[in-house]
């Protein structure tokens, strides 16, 4: 029994001796993973320190849970090994996930530039005492709101001017205030880094004469509800008739102030397109590259009749009056009639079929059904958003923007060849294949017509639900091609 009694406290102590090795060693794995784990995030940390990294919640918990997870395990050299290829796995793949470097090295070109905050912008004001129009008609005390993004070199020479679109103006880009709800509507192309680049040129956008927006408080435009020197009163339809190429003199009358007197690029959508193309054919020799987005050559027979419709519900509207109304009595309704024909026209069935979806859309709705004076979802959708709209925006005005698009050929000689054969910029134009609007072979015309006479033109194009809108709210899809043919890089690049 003695002998027994010895045998089985030996091996009792041998078994205590052996627990208390494993103990040990487990407390030594315990720490060395804990450790492995601190010096992977550690690193971690520094990578993000200085490659601008943000490094995930979701991989610093899962660091964390690992190491608790190897305390409470049993393996020794195994579970050690495993920890640190685990963690520095884990740091390898934060790394590659990061937005900043997986961005670069997709990217063959120039990286783009890192997030950063709004350019803040101020509206500045030109004033012209007198102005002659394109029909031979003066306007006196023309004033226009400006913007400009970036700095004038010495020699003048890195100046884009932007060319606003229908309902737009020259907020092209950034904020008037760090604290405003929106950015300027092609901030995503616009500012430093960007496709145009702000820290190489100096990009200049202004308001339109006849403004539609006549009533937002950061547009400044001469038109019909401007006061008329010789009465005192609001010109109404005694303004004279003005057309894309008073838009564009009137903006080579700003550059011209600034002691500007050629232009690196001039780009624009829409409306836009229509100035930056008559830039290229008025003034050839100030235009060095011309990008026409969602645009034209001229405004065909079609195009001419389609924008008459736009017009239309205004002169139905009792409150127009012949033009002679007044601030607070005007021809909302008519207004409201127009702007929900534009919002339709620019977009495509495809966005207000989902749009109609959102809202429930069915053939059979209650309201329609009980009350002829009640209207689908959608339809009350779309005159919401108009009626926010117009408040802003000046009827009389918009009568004028239309008759400007109609009256438009490029060069305004009645001749769009010869209007062409003048252009000597490198040229590129982007319509929208889905463009119900100004539809893309209104562009193909325009590119074909310079092709023909050997001249340097480019097209791409844009692909989506948006229609027309695609030019101004996705205009980024493009945007490495904008900023390959802004850096003069091969055709075959973009």
């Amino acid at each position: 029994m003695k002998k027994t009694n010895s045998g089985y406290s030996a091996l009792c102590n041998r078994r205590k001796t052996k627990d208390a090795k494993k103990k040990g060693s487990m407390s030594a794995n315990s720490r060395c993973v804990k450790n492995i784990a601190q010096l992977a995030m550690r690193l971690l940390s520094i990578i993000s320190k200085y490659q601008r990294l943000s490094i995930s919640p979701f991989m610093m918990e899962l660091i964390n849970r690992f190491s608790i997870k190897q305390h409470a395990t049993s393996s020794r050299k195994l579970n050690l090994r495993l920890s640190l290829g685990f963690c520095l796995v884990l740091s390898f793949v934060t790394v590659l996930s990061s937005p900043s470097l997986a961005n670069e090295a997709k990217n063959t070109g120039k990286p783009e530039a890192a997030p950063s905050s709004p350019l803040v912008v101020k509206k500045q004001v030109f004033e012209m005492p007198l102005f002659k129009t394109f029909g031979g008609q003066h306007i006196k005390d023309v004033k226009v709101g400006w913007e400009a993004y970036g700095t004038l070199n010495e020699d003048k020479s890195n100046v884009i001017l932007i060319t606003h679109y229908f309902s737009g103006s020259s907020h092209a880009a950034g904020k008037y205030n760090p604290d405003d709800a929106a950015t300027g509507y092609w901030d995503s192309i616009i500012g430093p880094g960007k496709a145009i680049d702000t820290d190489r040129f100096y990009v200049v956008s202004v308001d339109t004469l006849a403004n539609l927006n006549a009533y937002d408080p950061n547009v400044i435009t001469t038109g019909p509800a401007s006061i008329n020197p010789d009465t005192g009163k609001p010109y109404g339809l005694d303004f004279p008739v003005v057309t894309i190429r008073d838009f564009v003199n009137v903006q080579k009358a700003l550059l011209e102030s600034l002691g500007i007197s050629k232009l690196y690029a001039v780009i624009g959508p829409s409306m836009g397109s229509m100035q930056a193309i008559d830039w290229a054919s008025a003034y050839p020799d100030w235009v060095e590259r011309m990008i026409s987005v969602i645009g034209a050559g001229q405004s065909d027979a079609w195009t001419t009749s389609a924008l008459e419709h736009w017009a239309n519900p205004i002169k139905l509207d009792s409150k127009w009056n012949d033009g002679a109304y007044t601030v607070n009595d005007r021809p909302i309704k008519g207004l409201v009639a127009s702007l929900m024909l534009i919002t339709q026209h620019a977009l495509t069935p495809t966005f207000f079929n989902e749009q109609g979806s959102n809202l429930g859309f069915k053939n059979i709705e209650s309201a329609p059904l009980d009350d002829i004076r009640q209207s689908h979802s959608i339809v009350r959708w779309l005159r919401e958003r108009a009626e926010a709209r117009a408040e802003s925006m000046d009827a009389n005005h918009l009568l004028y923007l239309v008759r400007a698009c109609q009256l438009f050929v490029a060069g305004h000689d009645n001749n769009l060849k010869r209007s062409l054969a003048s252009i000597k910029a490198k040229t590129l134009f982007i319509p929208a294949e889905t463009d119900l609007l100004l539809m893309p072979y209104l562009s193909q015309n325009a590119h074909q017509g310079l092709l023909s006479q050997n001249k340097n033109s480019t097209l791409l194009t844009l692909d989506g639900k948006l229609g027309h809108l695609e030019g101004v709210s996705n205009i980024s899809a493009q945007a490495k091609a904008i900023r390959l043919f802004l850096e003069n890089e091969k055709e075959a690049n973009l």
